[in-house]
């Protein structure tokens, strides 16, 4: 929690340094990202449960998360789902995207442009540059979303 406006913080961390970024979220997504991270199951579907039990029924798998903007300290991201050959880009809040990978089991990734730009957002580096072993690739989509606005 926030301690100057009690609202909730979700911190990624980047598994490779001790960097962590945090993302303020709206009450409800909060309790759906702890109560997935406890593990508490609800008795019946909750909203991240539904869209991700109806993209395994369509067929389609829930690849990865990005956050992909931090425009006017707003964050953006996109969730990345692949269904047979194709991949595709869904525009979301990002507590939303968290709350989904969660339950997908799927890792959340941050552009680095994001870092960059995050000044209200403070990025804490404990240990200096961050490295990382892969190289990630972007989806070319990922430039065409600037026409949606959360």
């Amino acid at each position: 929690m926030d301690p100057s406006t009690n609202s909730p913080i979700v911190l990624l961390k980047d598994v490779n340094s001790d960097a962590m970024l945090p993302i303020w979220v709206g009450p409800f997504e909060a309790n759906s990202i702890a109560s997935e991270i406890e593990k508490a199951a609800p008795q019946r579907p909750m909203t991240h449960d539904l869209l991700r039990n109806v993209i395994n029924q369509f067929g389609g798998e829930v690849k990865r998360v990005i956050v992909t903007e931090l425009k006017e300290n707003t964050f953006y991201a996109v969730i990345e789902i692949s269904a047979g050959d194709r991949a595709i880009l869904i525009d979301s809040r990002p507590s939303d995207a968290i709350a989904l990978a969660l339950r997908a089991d799927c890792p959340i990734f941050v552009r680095e442009d994001v870092i960059e730009s995050s000044k209200s957002a403070e990025l804490v580096r404990v240990d200096g540059e961050s490295e990382t072993d892969e190289e990630v690739e972007w989806p070319d989509e990922i430039d065409d979303l600037g026409e949606y606005k959360m």
